[in-house]
């Protein structure tokens, strides 16, 4: 479908839940979240109609987030039955990648062509300092369940937060010539939740060009991410900047919350409730989120926040 400023919007970020086994302190408040009651979610059997509403809009593309997705019981069954809706082409997953060496196999047989992990440190103590509570030995774990599992593309994702990893952008670079894996960088953002962050954090993509001055630049290949490569890589540098060069002109994308709130701008305020319709209900609710869609999400810096209205694990990452 096609929003009022000409873009196609044909990808659903889908959040299962925002429940997480860390707390990230970009993500979550480090006491967690305040379970809310089963009525307030959607089922199962909702966020499956809810696929098939977004289907029969142009939608092709299913990315399943959190939260942590793979703290949902019947998130393997989620997987599946989405990727068996007509009309969805690829479903992917974003992960912390704990849990992946007990389902990174049946994720696959489910469906689930492709995997983004989050990685923003090699450093055993930094990354329990960042996650709260986090292994990193765990995640490596998790990263080799799922190199063996063959999934069709691995992305590891990297928070670039200045004055706490971006003395790491060349080892975490180095992953993609170890490894037929892309590495993408993402630029802080001023959500809900991010007071403990001071203006030294927010640094731009550009830090990581000065940082990697022998990546050469590729063509762009339909994602919001600009694209590099290391000489002799397996696989791809992405940088995204959402913060210092916004790419909304670009965004195909709305995203659906798991508590059954279409939010057609991650950083506006504007929801659609879907939870509790039928199809056509939910089908109509869709359509006028693609047709709500602003135009871009406004001023993001250390002085503007986003007006998103919910920290990101309430709204999948």
């Amino acid at each position: 479908m096609i929003d009022q400023f000409g873009r196609n919007i044909t990808y659903l970020r889908i959040s299962v839940t925002e429940l997480c086994n860390l707390r990230c302190r970009y993500c979550m408040p480090a006491q967690g979240v305040c379970k809310k009651d089963h009525a307030d979610m959607l089922t199962e059997d909702e966020m499956i109609q809810a696929v098939e509403a977004a289907a029969s809009l142009g939608i092709t593309k299913l990315r399943i987030t959190g939260g942590e997705p793979l703290v949902k019981k019947n998130i393997v069954s989620i997987c599946r039955r989405a990727a068996a809706v007509p009309g969805i082409q690829e479903v992917c997953l974003t992960t912390n990648g704990i849990l992946l060496p007990q389902l990174a196999k049946p994720l696959k047989e489910a469906g689930v062509r492709r995997l983004n992990l989050s990685i923003d440190t090699l450093n055993p103590e930094k990354y329990a300092y960042i996650t709260r509570n986090g292994s990193l030995e765990d995640f490596w774990k998790g990263f080799h369940a799922a190199m063996d599992a063959g999934f069709e593309k691995i992305k590891l994702n990297a928070v670039l937060i200045g004055g706490f990893n971006d003395d790491e952008i060349e080892p975490l670079a180095e992953l993609t010539r170890q490894y037929p894996v892309d590495m993408r960088f993402i630029e802080l953002m001023p959500m809900c939740d991010s007071a403990e962050f001071g203006s030294e954090a927010y640094i731009p993509y550009t830090r990581v060009l000065e940082a990697l001055p022998e990546a050469k630049a590729l063509p762009k290949d339909g994602s919001v991410a600009k694209l590099y490569r290391l000489p002799g890589a397996k696989g791809n540098i992405g940088l995204i900047s959402p913060v210092s060069a916004h790419f909304c002109g670009e965004c195909n994308r709305i995203r659906l919350t798991a508590d059954g709130k279409v939010k057609p701008c991650l950083h506006s305020n504007a929801e659609y409730p879907l939870k509790g319709l039928f199809f056509e209900g939910m089908r109509a609710q869709l359509e006028q989120a693609i047709l709500g869609k602003p135009q871009w999400h406004g001023s993001l810096d250390v002085a503007h926040h986003s007006g998103a209205g919910r920290n990101m694990n309430q709204i999948g990452g």
